[in-house]
């Protein structure tokens, strides 16, 4: 006997809603660097181990943040298929994500503005990205 199985179509609304989650969190963190480096005049400086400086350049920027909210939007859609509550387990991973997240500039930063600075955009892209995703999830 023959089981045919179908797979309903996706959801064009919640694609646009998460894509446009993943834009923002890209946007803002854009924002933020046009804040920072060319109006405040931080330097946001790297520097891994033994090599040499890096200065961050806002294409590194925007492609970070929006690498982490399409990264956001796979977990959010494997949440929302294995999880017995996604919003909730998708909030709770997301706020862990960013919080560890928050030492790379502390270890990584070469003086206290870059820090602060790189600090202040992961927070930037946290805040777009976290309660505009979770907003999309399946409620159960």
């Amino acid at each position: 006997m023959l089981t045919a199985t179908t797979h309903a179509a996706p959801d064009i609304g919640l694609v646009r809603t998460r894509a446009l989650s993943a834009i923002a969190g890209a946007a803002a963190a854009a924002i933020g660097w046009a804040i920072e480096v060319p109006m405040l005049g931080v330097r946001l400086d790297i520097r891994f181990g033994a090599m040499h400086p890096q200065v961050i350049a806002p294409g590194q920027i925007i492609g970070a943040a929006l690498a982490a909210g399409l990264a956001g939007w796979l977990a959010l859609a494997v949440l929302d298929r294995r999880a017995r509550h996604p919003r909730t387990a998708w909030t709770v991973t997301a706020v862990a994500v960013l919080a560890v997240s928050l030492a790379l500039p502390l270890v990584a930063a070469t003086t206290t503005a870059a820090a602060a600075g790189l600090e202040v955009l992961h927070l930037a892209v946290g805040a777009s990205v976290i309660p505009a995703m979770a907003r999309t999830a399946r409620a159960r």
